[in-house]
Order: C-alpha cells, then sequence, then structure tokens
C-alpha cells in the first residue's frame, strides 16, 4: 500500500475514500457474468440488466444459464449477443476448470489468453476476472473508460501507453489502485 500513498495524488484518494479492498467473488463464473453484462454500457445499464437477468435464477451456475430459455435471457435485457457470450462462458466452465485453483498456476496474461477463447470475451472482460474472481493484484485496466477518464481527471491528458507506465508506480497494488481510481470517477 506505501507505493500507493507515495503518489500524492493517490494518497489524497486513500484519504478520501478510506481503505479498500479487494474482495473476490464466492462464484468466479457469476463475477464473469457480471462482466460480460458490464461490457460496452454504462454502470447504471448494466445494474438494471443484471438485476432482471439474476431474477431468473435461484443460482448463477453455467448449468443454470445453458438451461435456461434462451428468448428469456434475450427479453432480460441480455440481448443476442450477450445471451450468446455467457452460454459461451458457461460451455468454457463445463469444459474446463476456470476457478481460482484451476487458475493459480496461470500468469495474467495466461488468463486473458485462456478466457479470450471464450467468443465473447476479450481483453477487458479478462482484466476484470483477474480481479473480481480471482482477486489478482496488480491488474491494471488501461482498456476501461472510467479507468482513463479518472486518470485523466486527476493526472491530465495521457495516452493509454503513457497511462500503463505511469500506473507503474503503483506496482504491485495497481488492482487496489483502479478500485480507488473507479471510486472517483464515479463519485
Amino acid at each position: 500500500m506505501d507505493e500507493l500513498t507515495q503518489d500524492p495524488v493517490m494518497a489524497e484518494l486513500v484519504a478520501e475514500y478510506g481503505p479498500l479492498e479487494l474482495d473476490p467473488a464466492e462464484s468466479e463464473f457469476e463475477r464473469l457474468v457480471i462482466s460480460i453484462i458490464n461490457q460496452s454500457v454504462s454502470t447504471a445499464s448494466a445494474n438494471a440488466v443484471r438485476e432482471r437477468t439474476f431474477a431468473l435464477f435461484d443460482e448463477i451456475t453455467p448449468e443454470a444459464v445453458l438451461a435456461a430459455d434462451e428468448e428469456t435471457l434475450v427479453e432480460a435485457g441480455l440481448g443476442k449477443a450477450k445471451t450468446e457470450y455467457i452460454r459461451n462462458a458457461a460451455e468454457a466452465f463445463i469444459e474446463r476448470d476456470l476457478t481460482r485453483a484451476g487458475l493459480a498456476d496461470a500468469t495474467d496474461q495466461e488468463v486473458i489468453d485462456e478466457l479470450a477463447e471464450i467468443h465473447g470475451i476479450g481483453e477487458w472482460t479478462g482484466r476484470m476476472y483477474l480481479i473480481f474472481a480471482l482477486g489478482r493484484e496488480d491488474v491494471f485496466p488501461v482498456g476501461d473508460l472510467a479507468v482513463r477518464r479518472a486518470m485523466e481527471s486527476l493526472y491530465g491528458e495521457m495516452s493509454r501507453a503513457e497511462m500503463r507506465e505511469f500506473a507503474e508506480r503503483w506496482e504491485p497494488h495497481r488492482s487496489l489502485a483502479t478500485l480507488y481510481l473507479w471510486e472517483h470517477y464515479e463519485s
């Protein structure tokens, strides 16, 4: 955490928002579904779709998603593409071990590459999975619009490459820095 507070701007965020912690989701699959829902939509839209979709299930499991009526998922707000992506993720979870235990020895890039084999999952979703499902501590999702906007607001205009280089000062706690950037952006 010292790496964060040595940056005076980040130190202000830490003081303003208090201690934040990475809290990996209990269900890795459910967390992946949330990330897929969150792709390319506003937070408010994603929350509404997630509520309607999750209300259809007792528990979000690969088996339950595959057993669900496709049209019902589409009508819950997922649309055809995200319904397909979530069903693809469900099949992948059944076919291979994408849990914390199954990916424990994989590097961050190996996890992203493994997830990218699932149609509908790209680097952004892979990085969200690293942070929120696997609890990896040193992930910096420069592809996230909120992260970029927060950095521009706090540090001035930068290219993505410059942001990545700038974020190196927060190693090995870039995931935590990301949480603070999101807090700033959402406030």
